[in-house]
């Protein structure tokens, strides 16, 4: 279904479109071209197959024009737009090279700019296309992270300031619970998992004012938290022994590697880079557990204010904010499924998230490399419960009295 762009908002349109593309660029600029051309694991995507996938999307999805080559070479998961390249062999593609890939951008960035302003651009897909490259705004900042923090020298990313606000103690903060309405209305926009809203019943509960802090994870450590089966499920028990964790990813004898270069541990700084099994550990280890979803989204509804740190501030990093969004996205106990009701969207874009409603876990409330204005409390994100190398962290819930 097709909506006209009105004529007043249509600068506007076109500026907003061009902000979020020139972001992803201005990500860019600290990396050097052989930066942007690896891919030290599967799961994280070469930075020039962001950029140029980012713009497939809006050329084969907004605009519905296929290319052949590229829809083989930028489709990501697409099924139904035929085959591609496997995931594991982006980091092979050298060519196109990123001059080409760049050149691919400003092209597309000009029809995209002429279908709004002459309003055949459908608005509904335009908007999925700039929430999308937002979300891999975001991945090209956890890839890099993951490709620059394994390389011999550890090189920082840039010279990035520091959170120097004081931390404050995390408190609880104590809900009722009872029949609650989850998930986003039917204003502004959201992923179609994010709906529909619908209703759900919440037990009484008690949940931290902040996510887990290194000082928790430090404690964790001392008490031979990563040697101890006893707080960890067996999936997560067997990631222990076979990858030899022993620590969060990132941490090493002579500090933390963040995007700033290594940087002594701050124990009042949010943990980040915990991966599901390890949160849970830790909560057990704590006398305590993750939060459902509900839980965290009835509490972040609640406590709208958030000093987290967004991209927007520059940090690249969790400060000692304590706000539900922000800072990191933080697990919960819940499986990521569809809500009551679930509509997958039509078109391809039916494959954008129902597919992966198998084996993984649901995070809430951003991150520091999250753009501020991409971020709500109905916000679904999913990993499987071993990933380490996102932005995730947590936050500790005890059942409360009845």
């Amino acid at each position: 279904m097709s909506r006209s762009c009105p004529s007043a908002a249509t600068s506007a349109l076109s500026a907003r479109f061009q902000a979020v593309r020139d972001r992803t660029l201005v990500l860019c600029a600290p990396l050097t071209v052989e930066d942007q051309q690896v891919q030290p694991m599967p799961n994280a995507s070469p930075t020039k197959w962001h950029l140029a996938h980012t713009t497939w999307f809006f050329e084969t999805v907004v605009l519905s024009s296929v290319d052949a080559e590229r829809n083989f070479l930028f489709n990501s998961y697409y099924e139904s737009l035929g085959t591609r390249v496997e995931r594991s062999s982006r980091g092979l593609l050298s060519r196109p090279s990123l001059v080409e890939v760049r050149a691919y951008r400003a092209e597309l960035e000009q029809r995209v700019l002429h279908a709004i302003q002459v309003a055949t651009v459908d608005l509904a897909l335009l908007e999925l296309g700039l929430q999308h490259e937002q979300q891999h705004q975001e991945l090209i900042l956890t890839d890099i992270k993951y490709t620059l923090g394994t390389q011999p020298s550890r090189p920082a990313y840039g010279e990035l300031p520091r959170d120097a606000r004081a931390g404050s103690a995390p408190e609880w903060r104590s809900f009722e619970g009872g029949l609650i309405e989850l998930g986003a209305a039917n204003e502004g926009f959201a992923f179609d998992n994010e709906r529909p809203r619908h209703r759900t019943f919440v037990e009484p509960f008690e949940i931290s004012s902040a996510p887990l802090l290194n000082r928790n994870v430090q404690a964790f450590i001392t008490d031979g938290g990563y040697r101890d089966p006893r707080w960890w499920l067996s999936d997560g028990w067997a990631r222990v022994k076979a990858e030899g964790w022993h620590a969060p990813l990132y941490w090493h004898d002579d500090g933390l590697y963040t995007l700033g270069g290594v940087r002594p541990i701050d124990p009042d700084e949010v943990a980040c880079h915990l991966s599901y099994f390890e949160a849970d550990a830790i909560a057990r280890w704590s006398g305590a557990r993750l939060p459902s979803e509900a839980e965290w989204e009835l509490a972040a509804r609640d406590t709208p204010a958030s000093d987290g740190n967004f991209v927007d501030d520059g940090f690249l990093h969790p400060g000692r904010g304590s706000g539900f969004l922000g800072n990191v996205w933080e697990w919960t106990h819940s499986s990521y499924g569809a809500y009551p009701g679930f509509r997958a969207l039509g078109g391809a874009v039916a494959e954008y998230n129902g597919k992966f409603m198998s084996g993984q876990q649901v995070l809430r409330g951003g991150s520091c490399f999250s753009p501020r204005d991409h971020v709500r409390a109905t916000y679904r994100n999913f990993f499987p419960p071993e990933s380490r190398w996102q932005m995730s962290g947590a936050r500790l819930v005890r059942d409360g009295s009845r």
